[in-house]
């Protein structure tokens, strides 16, 4: 963690495990919240040589990956118990703040009939740092609070384990390329779980833009629109209220790679094109400081939050790339509005967009009709989901899309082949969030893109989704 991070949270009072009295965010705060945008300004032009590029990467193969987890709270026992379906995988550690988090994993563990024995880390802050130096693990998975990822992965890779994080990967620039000079120095990968990237209906125009089918790629949009309102001013919520506090301290697209990862992916960014610059903008807060001042009428614990300092209830922001495309991707998480990541793909021959309903098009007089969408994506459903789809969806996991990108990365690692995420896409799509709050607090100035591939992407090849050399990985049904 940069050393304007630790003081920024040291200032806001975030630090510790809790909120230190009322006035959280005084005039100190804010000059520390100018101070870290500033310092984004910096680190966003920084110059890099690419030590070894991870792009196409093919480590050892691993006939059998053994797993460690740090973080069982809401996304971590999911992964588990679906990780635990997979052949070839050991789960060998697990590792959470509270022990009872460790126990209720165990137990399920040992009520699902399979042969793991993991050993139990919990009670210490430094807990986890136990499991990531034994040497009879090859992959640490990271399900914890964003301010940990980066020190967690760091230090996992520096003990020689690959690494599978939760998004978003950093929570400053100066940690995403720490990411990226520590992957391509130690050689192991360091994947964001952008689990989105695995839905079926992305995936299957990731697959029809690698066919050809839109044509040249001009545009693409994608969105985080969910309403959490409730859920992150749940005390049963996040540990700590540490999502609430993200919000009450930052400004711009806090959740960018839902909707940012598949079109990156279908427009090559890091693998034949590149981010540019963004501009950002940011509508003012209506709706969080006016619920946790109702919130607090009735109940002190939530007299620390409330503060005028929340971030803006819409963001959009807009990138452009070095081959002169374009993307949009907003974030929204407390206005009412339906769900949606928009996930839209616009090109010289055709449309998609899934949002509010699946629908492509190929020309100007309206949406395929029914029966020739369905011809379509019966012709464009890429092997993976003709292979796993069904049983995806019934092992579960956001509809079968956590499941697809967990089998996905074990069968990689047991077979030698890159994976489709790689530490140059976790460092970009998580820059774009943290690149955002230096526009908005800049009266949406454009700020360059850090290119962390050291212009790499101009020979990187594009993500391969085909199971060519793959596939080779069993399910417990």
């Amino acid at each position: 963690m940069s050393n304007n991070r630790r003081e920024f949270l040291k200032l806001t009072g975030l630090a510790g495990i809790g909120l230190a009295g009322t006035g959280l965010l005084g005039g100190c705060a804010t000059a520390a919240v100018q101070t870290g945008t500033d310092q984004a300004q910096k680190q966003a032009g920084r110059s890099h040589t690419q030590q070894f590029n991870m792009s196409g990467y093919r480590a050892p193969k691993l006939d059998k990956v053994r797993v460690g987890y740090i973080g069982l709270g809401m996304r971590g026992p999911g992964a588990v118990m679906r990780m635990n379906r997979i052949e070839g995988v050991e789960i060998k550690g697990l590792c959470d703040l509270v022990p009872e988090k460790v126990q209720a994993v165990q137990k399920k563990l040992a009520d699902s009939s399979t042969n793991h024995n993991p050993t139990s880390y919990a009670g210490s802050e430094d807990a986890w740092k136990k499991m990531c130096e034994r040497d009879d693990i090859d992959l640490i998975y990271i399900a914890t609070p964003w301010d940990t990822h980066t020190p967690m992965a760091l230090y996992a890779m520096e003990q020689g384990k690959h690494v599978a994080v939760e998004v978003p990967a950093a929570l400053t620039i100066e940690e995403c390329w720490q990411l990226v000079e520590t992957s391509e120095r130690t050689k192991k990968h360091c994947m964001m779980l952008e689990n989105c990237c695995y839905d079926f209906f992305e995936m299957l125009t990731l697959n029809m833009a690698r066919q050809g089918y839109f044509g040249e790629i001009i545009h693409g949009e994608g969105a985080y629109i969910h309403q959490l309102l409730d859920l992150n001013f749940s005390k049963k919520g996040y540990e700590n209220m540490w999502r609430l506090k993200e919000n009450m301290t930052r400004n711009g697209n806090l959740y960018p790679t839902h909707g940012l990862g598949p079109i990156c992916q279908i427009m090559n960014i890091n693998r034949g094109d590149a981010m540019d610059y963004l501009v950002s903008v940011s509508t003012d807060d209506f709706q969080m400081y006016e619920e946790a001042k109702r919130l607090a009428a009735k109940d002190s614990f939530f007299t620390p939050y409330v503060q005028d300092t929340y971030r803006g209830n819409m963001n959009t922001t807009t990138i452009r790339t070095k081959k002169g495309k374009t993307m949009m991707i907003q974030h929204d998480v407390t206005t009412p509005r339906p769900y949606s990541r928009i996930h839209l793909v616009s090109g010289t021959k055709g449309i998609a967009r899934k949002w509010p309903e699946k629908k492509i098009a190929t020309g100007h007089n309206g949406w395929l009709k029914p029966e020739e969408f369905k011809a379509v994506e019966e012709q464009y459903t890429p092997e993976i989901i003709k292979k796993l789809g069904e049983m995806a969806k019934k092992i579960g996991g956001h509809g079968g899309m956590d499941f697809l990108m967990e089998w996905r990365l074990i069968d990689c690692l047991r077979n030698g082949l890159p994976l489709d995420q790689d530490v140059y896409d976790a460092a970009s799509w998580t820059a774009v969030g943290l690149l955002s709050e230096w526009s908005v607090a800049n009266r949406s100035n454009s700020i360059d893109v850090p290119d962390f591939t050291a212009g790499a992407w101009q020979k990187n090849a594009p993500v391969d989704i085909s199971l060519q050399g793959a596939g080779t990985t069993n399910v417990r049904i």
